[in-house]
């Protein structure tokens, strides 16, 4: 990767200053809620080009604090969150309401749900309480879903993710480059897993429900934030974003019984969840390998791409549920025997492809 010359950082710079300006020239403009302009601050970033702040400002006499969303063309398009913020709202999910809007500049005024993070909160004495609450708002979003809402999550679309392992975890991050035997072998996992997950029930997918994107409230908890990415797609999904989070992890007895009481409650609601536990928890669990090997492949995008280092702090949790679960199944053994040469931990007989 060539180094960042000090010239396009300071274009970097340039463009950034400017960005403000003409975010601060949009807020002034607006009327209703009343903002105070000195008071923006940042409010936090993500993965993406994504920017927030917090601003506070007074509606009908009563103050409040507003996010605002720097969202910059090409990269971003806001209309998307705008169209899902929508939805979520009709469906009675907790989500931010878009109080103003400039799709052309990517500029979004929302209501704002707090500071507390699920991530803040979660611990051995919280955390059933919090994950049954997220199961509920789970399963009122898909027992809402309908085809034609949302693109669809296709096998290509979670083809094109699982490829994101090979080349920025392999390639880029552990500087190999596979035999074409190795690429066999990697490859007949991700049929193995595409055949699952193309098989199993279709609903609404927000696709990074977890526990940096909940909030804890007060009322209707939990918030749901970052869902502008959401496809019609795998039922299993979410529930796997949700329990086996790349941030937080959880002993696999409780997973397990989260994964039990989703499945009973989904059940009762009328969604068609695979009739046996079994059956529903291999989905699960195959549904998990594919988000895996793709969040492996963004954490090492994210550090060598665009220098965000602390996401690779992330990866020892993400490849540790990538091991388990290919440990299990015997489709999937050869993922865990390319790891092991890989990574150089193979046993001293070695494996054979």
């Amino acid at each position: 990767m060539s180094a960042i010359s000090p010239n396009s950082s300071a274009s970097q710079s340039a463009q950034d200053a400017q960005r403000l300006q003409d975010l601060h020239l949009w807020l002034s403009k607006l009327t209703n809620p009343k903002l105070d302009l000195s008071s923006i601050r940042p409010a936090s970033e993500d993965a993406s080009f994504r920017r927030y702040f917090r601003i506070d400002g007074e509606a009908e006499g009563t103050k409040y604090s507003f996010i605002v969303m720097d969202a910059p063309q090409p990269q971003e398009d806001v209309k998307p969150f705008i169209q899902i913020a929508q939805l979520f709202k009709q469906i009675n999910l907790t989500v931010p309401e878009v109080l103003a809007q400039d799709t052309e500049q990517g500029f979004l005024l929302l209501t704002d749900l707090g500071t507390t993070m699920y991530s803040h909160v979660l611990n051995s004495d919280t955390a059933h309480k919090l994950y049954m609450d997220a199961i509920d708002s789970l399963i009122l979003l898909q027992t809402q879903s309908q085809p034609d809402v949302l693109p669809e999550y296709d096998r290509e679309f979670l083809k094109r993710e699982l490829m994101i392992f090979p080349e920025w975890y392999i390639n880029k991050h552990l500087g190999i480059t596979l035999t074409d035997e190795q690429n066999a072998s990697l490859h007949k996992v991700f049929d193995a897993l595409l055949a699952n997950i193309m098989a199993q029930p279709q609903v609404f997918v927000h696709r990074d429900y977890h526990s940096r994107n909940l909030m804890l409230m007060g009322k209707g908890n939990p918030g749901i934030l970052d869902f502008q990415g959401a496809l019609y797609g795998p039922l299993t999904y979410d529930l796997v974003s949700l329990l086996r989070d790349a941030y937080v992890q959880w002993d696999e007895e409780m997973v397990l019984d989260w994964a039990i009481r989703y499945w009973e409650k989904a059940k009762k609601a009328g969604l068609p969840v695979a009739p046996d536990i079994d059956t529903f928890y291999r989905d699960f669990e195959f549904m998990g390998l594919q988000r895996h090997l793709k969040i492996l492949g963004i954490f090492a995008r994210l550090a060598h791409r665009d220098g965000k280092q602390h996401y690779l702090d992330d990866m020892p949790t993400v490849m540790d549920y990538v091991r388990k679960t290919s440990h299990r199944y015997k489709e999937l053994i050869p993922l865990l025997r390319l790891l092991d040469v890989l990574e150089e931990t193979a046993p001293q007989f070695g494996y054979t492809f």
